[in-house]
């Protein structure tokens, strides 16, 4: 199973603002919902991500200004992403190597065109799973073939 079989559903998962928003803005847009706010340039282009715990980082510095600084400043540039060719159990596994809840989906050009959760990508795979067991039971009953 391919990620671009999710796209849909990491289409509505997407959040982005731009690398010079302030972290209040960053905040605003985690305090409302999501967990993972991708950064991007003004073209569109990944630069990284944030999460409420970067926020919390940040925040706990206790540093004058901290909820006016840039985003670019405090977000996350080492970034874990995927693309609509890569099988699930690819992404799954990066997903668990670095200890990830979510993952930005890019298209060829590192724009970011969904998110997806490793709830998604699970559930994903355990309906495909059970997709292929029910063919094998079907297949060794000899359904189809009388």
């Amino acid at each position: 199973m391919l990620i671009e079989e999710l796209l849909q559903t990491a289409r509505e998962r997407l959040v982005t603002i731009v690398d010079d928003a302030t972290l209040i803005e960053v905040a605003k847009l985690l305090s409302s919902g999501t967990d993972l706010v991708i950064v991007c340039d003004r073209e569109g282009i990944l630069q990284g991500v944030l999460t409420k715990t970067d926020v919390v980082r940040q925040i706990s510095t206790g540093q004058g200004a901290t909820s006016m600084c840039p985003v670019s400043t405090v977000m996350s540039r080492d970034v874990a992403l995927c693309r609509g060719p890569d099988h699930l159990k690819d992404v799954s596994e990066l997903m668990k190597q670095r200890h990830l809840n979510n993952i930005p989906v890019v298209d060829t050009d590192n724009r970011p065109i969904g998110i997806l959760t490793a709830r998604l990508i699970l559930r994903a795979l355990l309906s495909d799973a059970e997709h292929e067991e029910a063919q094998l039971i079907d297949f060794i009953d000899g359904v189809g073939y009388r």
